[in-house]
């Protein structure tokens, strides 16, 4: 078994309320789970300071997104600061949705990571391909130019806060999960890929997590496989289910 920890986080997206998070957090709260996986929420942002006070105190919470500046005239943004000021330990950065709705870049995420590390959060790296380019064979061409843009702005110790979560596009919310066998193969070659970019001590201590449909019942078999280090959930993170992906170790 790998020394890496299991880690699995919720990404509500925008998703909830006040009545619901406090619903879903008793739930939570209440739930018999595994102490050696690690647990993130990510909310939005205005809910982010009522889950902090609410949730767990052994899960964290997370922003979904930040800005790239601590304070200023940027109307509308979030700093990594005032996130950590609310309460939050991570950030979710690079979300499919963020790169292919708000047409994010590749280098501004890097400059999120490099922003959110540096106001002490840990950051939750989202890379993955579109259909098209799974279909055309270019998986692993794609994630590496994702990944590329934070290996050239991240310090080596910098990625001891970082957790890599696959997202393969097409399979975000439609259904579609990859096989366990395709994301074992494509987190081995990121696996390979940080290698031989970073190091092969951040190679062998990053986690690597899969991220697209996850739910109770098709992450057991995912989570069995040598370079798959847990999850980043979407639906199931909004349902008492998510106890069960959290446990899918056990």
């Amino acid at each position: 078994m790998s020394s890496r920890t299991f880690w699995v986080g919720g990404n509500w997206k925008m998703n909830g309320s006040v009545a619901a998070i406090k619903e879903l957090t008793s739930t939570f709260n209440a739930g018999n789970v595994s102490s050696d996986v690690e647990v993130v929420i990510g909310a939005p942002f205005v809910y982010v300071h009522l889950l902090s006070e609410t949730l767990r105190k052994d899960w964290a919470v997370a922003g979904e997104n930040c800005y790239v500046k601590s304070s200023g005239a940027f109307t509308g943004e979030i700093s990594p600061e005032m996130l950590k000021d609310v309460g939050a330990k991570w950030v979710i950065v690079g979300h499919s949705e963020r790169r292919n709705i708000l047409g994010e870049s590749d280098e501004f995420t890097a400059e999120k990571c490099v922003k959110a590390l540096a106001a002490g959060l840990k950051v939750a790296l989202c890379v993955g391909e579109l259909l098209e380019e799974r279909e055309a064979g270019v998986t692993q061409q794609v994630v590496e130019r994702q990944l590329g843009a934070a290996v050239k702005v991240l310090k080596e110790e910098d990625w001891a806060n970082v957790v890599v979560a696959y997202e393969p596009v097409w399979a975000i919310g439609t259904g579609k999960v990859a096989t366990p066998e395709q994301a074992q193969e494509t987190h081995a070659a990121i696996r390979e890929y940080l290698k031989t970019a970073v190091s092969p001590k951040v190679a062998a201590e990053t986690r690597i997590v899969y991220g697209g449909s996850v739910s109770a019942k098709n992450c057991k078999e995912a989570a069995q496989k040598p370079d798959v280090d847990g999850f980043l959930v979407g639906g199931a993170s909004l349902k008492p289910e998510f106890l069960d992906i959290v446990n899918a170790t056990q």
